[in-house]
């Protein structure tokens, strides 16, 4: 048997499907991280990144089970999703990468304005920080929240981390790894329609020889 043959076709989809579906639960479980810190849930960037793992899971799955059975319409459909799951995380990869910081103190200054003060109790606890920003515009505002924190950081005599920062440290922390890690499995998609589109031209020896593709 060739390296070009119908069987090494198959084995090399199934294993790129493989693949993916370890790509897609990795975007999904970092993306879940980032989000389990509450404000970086408000960049919709994160909210982007779980629809393409999820969609990348899924359609992982439906190559797997069209390489095993040589399925005809399964490959068909699986390479025009892939090719538009391609486009999108592709995309949003690069939104990913390319966020600059003073556009994520914005997201965050604005969904800290929005959030309840419970929830912002819940945040300065679990992160052990006090306030958001102490910027100039905000000075009273966060004069406030420092004296009212009840972060484990206000029993010691060192001064207490801003929340900003410490949630700025872990959203550029997880937009890294998601930008990273989608765009370069990004380029790997096209292999997969590549492959698809060429076992699902072959014909399966064990397969009546008469029988048409």
């Amino acid at each position: 048997m060739v390296c070009g043959g119908f069987f090494c076709s198959r084995n090399a989809l199934c294993a790129l499907n493989v693949v993916y579906v370890l790509v897609g639960l990795l975007l999904i479980g970092v993306a879940a991280w980032g989000k389990g810190f509450g404000i970086v849930s408000s960049l919709h960037i994160i909210g982007g990144v779980i629809a393409v793992g999820f969609f990348l899971l899924l359609i992982a799955i439906v190559g797997l089970i069209g390489a095993i059975n040589h399925h005809q319409v399964m490959l068909f459909f699986y390479m025009i999703i892939l090719g538009i799951v391609f486009i999108v995380q592709f995309g949003v990869s690069c939104s990913c990468l390319a966020l600059k910081q003073s556009k994520q103190e914005s997201l965050l200054t604005g969904a800290w304005k929005i959030v309840k003060d419970d929830t912002k109790k819940s945040l300065e606890n679990n992160l052990n920080c006090c306030g958001l920003f102490n910027k100039t515009e905000f000075a009273e505002t966060f004069k406030t929240e420092v004296e009212s924190c009840t972060a484990p950081c206000k029993k010691s005599k060192a001064a207490c981390p801003r929340c900003g920062d410490v949630m700025m440290e872990h959203s550029d922390e997880v937009l890294k790894i998601l930008g990273g890690v989608g765009l370069f499995f990004s380029f790997t998609e096209v292999l997969g329609v590549w492959l698809a589109m060429r076992y699902r031209n072959q014909k399966d020896p064990r397969a009546n020889p008469s029988a048409f593709l």
